[in-house]
């Protein structure tokens, strides 16, 4: 999961980063409005953290702009302000959950994925697709009951493409989900194609069908349409 994290605070914007780092998610930093505002416009999130007090602008301002990029980007306002009005305001902006500053990194961890669950896959631990499961507490995948052995990049890409199931999926967007924001830089993506390659054959291999759909000079699918 790729996320984003808005706080001008260095100190607490490296610990977070190795926290989440650690937590097995894609993070990408920003540390002022502009810099933020500039990522959200180029680049698109699951899970946006943000600081509200920014050096050069007020991030309750950048959840309008998040909304009209993604309606599925999760927002957690992480901020010093604990005001009644700053917390309605957050929410009624289209904010998903609020925390006030100090916390604890557990607490936030816990809210990240809540929200995960309850956004991204309908309050479900499991993520089921004919005899594909995903154990999203164990990070572990098992295809007809029989558990897979895959790194960290085939099962965030296996994630991505059931999350997106039956959309077109352009090679730059995988890239950008997989790698971060920087990937976009890149002459080429061709070492998509080797992560493809071996998701399908250890998903074949336990006896799943190939539902990755190579489209000639667009990009993939993931569908169980021939």
């Amino acid at each position: 999961m790729k996320m984003l994290i808005v706080e001008d605070n260095k100190i607490l914007l490296a610990d977070l980063t190795n926290f989440f780092n650690e937590q097995e998610f894609l993070v990408e930093s920003a540390e002022d409005f502009l810099h933020a505002r500039e990522k959200i416009a180029l680049y698109q999130y699951d899970i946006v953290i943000l600081d509200l007090g920014l050096p050069d602008g007020n991030g309750m301002e950048l959840i309008p702009i998040i909304r009209r990029q993604s309606s599925d980007t999760i927002i957690i306002i992480l901020t010093a302000r604990d005001a009644v009005e700053d917390k309605v305001r957050g929410l009624e902006l289209g904010a998903d959950d609020y925390l006030t500053k100090p916390f604890h990194q557990a607490e936030l961890n816990a809210r990240v994925r809540s929200q995960l669950r309850r956004k991204k896959f309908n309050g479900k631990n499991e993520l089921v697709f004919n005899e594909i499961k995903v154990d999203l507490e164990a990070a572990r995948v098992f295809v007809n009951g029989a558990g897979l052995n895959l790194t960290r990049k085939e099962y965030d890409l296996l994630l991505y493409f059931l999350y997106n199931q039956n959309r077109l999926l352009t090679k730059e967007s995988i890239a950008e989900h997989l790698w971060g924001d920087h990937v976009d830089q890149s002459d080429h993506f061709d070492f998509i194609y080797n992560h493809i390659k071996n998701l399908r054959k250890k998903i074949m291999a336990a006896g799943g069908n190939n539902y990755i759909k190579a489209m000639y000079g667009m990009g993939y699918k993931f569908t169980e349409d021939i």
